[in-house]
């Protein structure tokens, strides 16, 4: 890929890329990772990219497991400094969770904080057919050609995961 392909694919994806994974990690540096590692890929694989599908729906893909993939790994991170933490007494290895969505006022961060942690327990599929769908304004159709499902399956994944946010909400709203 040439410099000049890359810079147009990068001023028109960036904010994008950055927003999605935004939604994921909720932490700005956290996204600007992500978005760094979303552009390293799409100019490494270009030539991989058989146009099957739009430029930005195979953007979108590599944005979402690049999200999942980062998640996953503090999730690791966090388990493994737990069990750390089980065998010495210092108190560095805990993994603290920083909620820093520049969108978010001050005095809706906490009930934001507490829809997204929620949203995240959701499994990969749900939070991703929801934070499509509703953050990000996608269509039904645009969301099944992103996830590589029937817009039946979007549709379900959507009602499933809501039902599945109102219990979690539901749950601690209780604590």
């Amino acid at each position: 890929m040439n410099k000049t392909i890359f810079a147009e694919i990068y001023a028109e994806y960036s904010k994008r890329v950055f927003n999605t994974a935004l939604h994921y990690v909720h932490n700005t540096h956290d996204a600007e990772e992500i978005t760094q590692d979303v552009f390293i890929t799409v100019y490494e694989s270009y030539h991989t990219f058989n146009r099957q599908s739009s430029l930005s729906t195979w953007i979108y893909r590599i944005a979402i497991n690049k999200s999942l993939d980062f998640l996953n790994a503090k999730k690791r991170k966090k388990r493994f400094g737990l069990i750390i933490g089980l065998f010495t007494n210092d108190e560095d290895n805990e993994i603290p969770h920083s909620f820093d969505h520049p969108g978010v006022s001050l005095e809706q961060k906490e009930a934001t904080e507490r829809i997204f942690l929620c949203i995240n327990e959701l499994p990969d599929n749900q939070k991703t057919a929801l934070i499509l769908n509703k953050i990000e304004q996608q269509s039904q159709s645009q969301i099944a050609e992103i996830m590589g499902l029937s817009a039946k399956a979007v549709e379900s994944l959507i009602q499933r995961a809501k039902i599945n946010l109102e219990k979690k909400l539901n749950r601690n709203e209780g604590l």
